[in-house]
């Protein structure tokens, strides 16, 4: 969802995940290489990559929509992974309730919440 001259683009309103694997994923009738973050306002590019520390700085742009999230999906790769601590404090401290696991398992869970009509927003590492 990167444009030609590196803007950032992306796909307004919630949509499903229609497929995952290969390094990206397929919702909106469009196909997208490398991880996403879901947030109310649409579908983003996300710098994240598996075997990457979840930063702080990475959730900055899903913290800025905070009041519309009822509950975080994190897909973290192939695997469940931890969350450093002071991720865990700057979700906590910006009110978002999460749960922590692999992206096939958010992927499922995102899109019952999704078919649900939930405030659910997502951030998705991308699997091979």
């Amino acid at each position: 969802m990167a444009g030609e001259g590196g803007e950032r683009r992306f796909l307004p309103g919630r949509h499903p995940i229609e497929s995952y694997g290969a390094g990206g994923f397929r919702f909106g009738d469009m196909s997208h290489r490398g991880s996403i973050l879901i947030l109310p306002s649409g579908m983003h590019a996300w710098e994240a990559g598996e075997g990457a520390s979840l930063t702080p700085g990475l959730f900055a742009p899903l913290l800025a929509e905070a009041a519309g999230i009822e509950l975080l999906l994190i897909g973290a790769g192939r695997d469940m992974a931890v969350l450093p601590r002071e991720t865990r404090a700057a979700l906590a401290q910006a009110g978002i309730a999460f749960e922590t696991m692999a992206t096939a398992a958010a992927v499922r869970t995102y899109n019952v919440l999704v078919a649900e009509n939930r405030r659910v927003a997502a951030a998705l590492v991308a699997v091979s």
